[in-house]
């Protein structure tokens, strides 16, 4: 199957509108790959290319940690039921643990209060070698933080930040921030689960209709679901500002999670292997040593 990974992007410095993007579209690969198939459906051909992906994942990700030089930082952004822990669950589940590690950011300690909004974001970064995934991210300091003023208030800012050009210097932050981590080794990946107002609400139903699913629910899921216009506003402002060069912002329809989960393990799959990582090469001394060592242990 062969699939556009760019037709997700937005690119940076041109004015995207998320009116443009449909929720529940199926990309062009998918139905072409369809007309060649004609007996396995859509779904099922989804499905193999996110088991094709973790495969390669599974191997891409030795690499990484041999090479000792790069890391990457998957953010995952979108509404409640979006389906951010879903995605974790099915593209990452062939990936060594040892390798990733996930963090889910929830409302900031008192701690993380007394520090700007980066701090413990910066704590959390994966270090060489390593996946990180960040279950929400650094980007809800321009969208809860921008939908909801009472959260700002909290941050204690100084008077003098809070000016006209306060969001403006913030989406800044933002963007020198990854430049720095992408200057340092670390691969930027930025996905917005783009989900149906519709589509939210069956899948909040559905968490209270079985009661397996009833822990997921919250109360605020109603609350933040009120604003929903604010919310697409804000994720709006989010793209066109920080959807950089250096770290894009990839729209992913996310009504139909095979779709999303496909496309995410192809878009991961194709950046890494952009990186041409090679296993490290020995020397003429590491070899000698090897053979020795290999030498005494057929001895024994």
């Amino acid at each position: 199957m062969s699939m556009d990974v760019e037709s997700f992007k937005v690119l940076p410095g041109k004015k995207t509108s998320l009116d443009s993007y449909d929720p529940g579209s199926i990309p062009r690969w998918a139905k072409d790959e369809e007309e060649k198939e004609g007996k396995k459906s859509l779904k099922e051909q989804a499905l193999a290319v996110l088991e094709a992906n973790r495969q390669k994942l599974v191997e891409m990700q030795e690499l990484l940690w041999a090479s000792d030089t790069y890391s990457m930082l998957i953010v995952l952004q979108g509404m409640d039921a979006a389906g951010k822990d879903s995605t974790i669950a099915h593209v990452m589940s062939g990936v060594n643990p040892q390798g990733c590690q996930v963090t889910s950011f929830k409302t900031p300690s008192e701690e993380e209060l007394r520090h700007d909004f980066l701090w413990r974001h910066y704590k959390s970064l994966p270090e060489r070698g390593m996946i990180g995934i960040f279950n929400r991210s650094y980007y809800e300091d321009v969208l809860i933080v921008k939908v909801r003023p009472e959260v700002l208030k909290m941050q204690k800012l100084p008077p003098a930040e809070e000016g006209k050009d306060f969001w403006k210097h913030r989406y800044e932050d933002v963007n020198l921030f990854e430049r720095h981590l992408i200057r340092n080794g670390t691969v930027v990946l930025k996905f917005f689960l783009n989900v149906s107002e519709d589509e939210q609400k069956q899948r909040l139903l559905k968490r209270l209709d079985n009661p397996d699913k009833n822990w997921k629910f919250s109360l605020t899921d109603l609350s933040e679901r009120s604003k929903w216009k604010d919310y697409m506003d804000a994720y709006e402002d989010m793209l066109n500002e920080t959807s950089t060069e250096w770290a894009p912002w990839y729209v992913i329809p996310a009504d139909k999670k095979w779709v999303a989960h496909a496309s995410i393990s192809e878009i991961i799959v194709s950046v890494i292997k952009k990186l041409n990582l090679k296993y490290p090469v020995l020397t003429p001394d590491q070899n000698e040593a090897l053979k020795k060592a290999k030498s005494e242990l057929e001895k024994e």
